[in-house]
């Protein structure tokens, strides 16, 4: 892949825009988005679907997709849903920022009027993986502490800040023993009533690890932590904020 500069993007985008106009026109809102990337591939030179991106850290390796480049630098993300959400343009983000490139554009071809968005960062892989690490409320006795925390480092280190939340999970599900071994169902109560069980991941018998990207940490997700131990058998949460230049790890017990 190559990285467009914006003057490039732009150009390119305009291009890719005047036939998904076309396409929406023609077709009408009511496809599946796969029908308008196929159709788009069909129209317009260079347009690549569901190029695989191969993510790696140590013995974990996952395939992802990005929905459509075009002319090997200019990633699209397409959706065929009601309205945008921030969680659209931050799934295409994550895409550039693995891929290493700079400018992208989301397209929603639900709508009366095609719905479309640029996404743009100048984050580069050096750029993110130089980040500070707050560990002053650590304990690294808690069981499980000290390793969850060095496989998180070095994690952060390789990839760099800013990715995808689930995919730092897998990773450290994988690392830390699979899911079979890190998922549990976990008992919780209220009083003497047992309400059911609960999926959480376990960095140690009875120590449950979590993972935010909170732009601010305070006191509310902690609070929170704070009750559900409170209505579980766990001693601790091994609680990670992965911001783009501060992550923050924190033992709440």
């Amino acid at each position: 892949m190559r990285r467009l500069s914006q003057a490039e993007f732009g150009e390119l985008a305009y291009s890719v825009m005047r036939c998904v106009f076309q396409i929406h026109d023609e077709m009408g809102r009511l496809f599946d988005e796969k029908i308008y990337k196929r159709e788009l591939a069909h129209r317009h030179a260079g347009v690549q679907l569901e190029v695989p991106i191969e993510v790696v850290h140590a013995t974990f390796r996952k395939l992802q997709y990005l929905d459509v480049l075009v002319d090997g630098g200019g990633p699209f993300e397409f959706k065929a849903v009601e309205a945008i959400a921030p969680r659209h343009p931050a799934q295409l983000l994550h895409y550039m920022l693995l891929a290493e490139l700079s400018h992208g554009k989301l397209v929603n071809l639900r709508k009366e009027s095609v719905e479309h968005q640029f996404v743009n960062t100048t984050l580069r892989r050096e750029d993110r993986i130089r980040f500070e690490l707050a560990d002053s409320r650590w304990n690294d006795k808690t069981p499980g502490a000290a390793r969850f925390r060095e496989a998180l480092t070095a994690l952060l280190r390789d990839w760099g800040t800013g990715l995808d939340l689930q995919l730092y999970e897998e990773c450290l599900t994988h690392l830390l023993g699979g899911e079979a071994r890190v998922l549990a169902d976990v008992e919780v109560c209220s009083g003497k009533h047992v309400l059911g069980h609960q999926k959480l991941r376990l960095a140690a018998p009875r120590v449950a690890f979590a993972l935010t990207t909170l732009p601010e940490v305070g006191a509310e997700y902690e609070s929170h932590a704070r009750r559900l131990l409170q209505h579980t058998g766990l001693e601790a949460i091994l609680w990670a904020n992965i911001g783009l230049k501060l992550v923050t790890v924190t033992t709440i017990a």
